[in-house]
């Protein structure tokens, strides 16, 4: 049993690609804000490694951007590690441009395409009280 959880929310009505895109970038968050997050390197049986990944579950929710913009609120609230990812971070090539967009808009007009959450397991499970697992 965790004492932790991770939650990503990804907005609804993106296109499919731009939900895995968003899904992986806001892992990498978590998993670079968080390192003890990360578990232990894999070895196949012939002795390979393989890189670590997370090592605990992460949910996957769906949510509209009204839904996205309460759990920011909210998870700004209870003080939980968060990564973000903004609708005008698609057009950008480069993690410069990335952080570049997102500085330009304050926070109460983004445009959410996704959140990550990290933290103690009951403050992110009432921070995402009311959404669906993605399907």
């Amino acid at each position: 049993m965790f004492t932790t959880r991770i939650a990503i929310v990804v907005r609804d009505d993106l296109a499919v690609w731009q939900k895995l895109n968003v899904t992986a970038f806001l892992s990498s968050g978590i998993a670079a804000a968080v390192p003890e997050c990360i578990g232990a390197p894999y070895r196949d049986s012939a002795g390979r490694s393989y890189t670590a990944m997370i090592g605990q579950p992460i949910l996957v929710f769906a949510a509209a951007q009204a839904d996205l913009q309460r759990v920011h609120r909210r998870a700004c609230e209870a003080g939980l590690t968060v990564a973000p990812y903004v609708e005008a971070m698609f057009a950008t090539g480069h993690d410069a441009a990335n952080r570049a967009v997102f500085a330009e808009t304050g926070i109460e007009s983004q445009l959410w395409a996704g959140l990550a959450l990290h933290g103690e397991r009951k403050a992110v499970d009432r921070t995402v009280k009311g959404l669906k697992l993605h399907p």
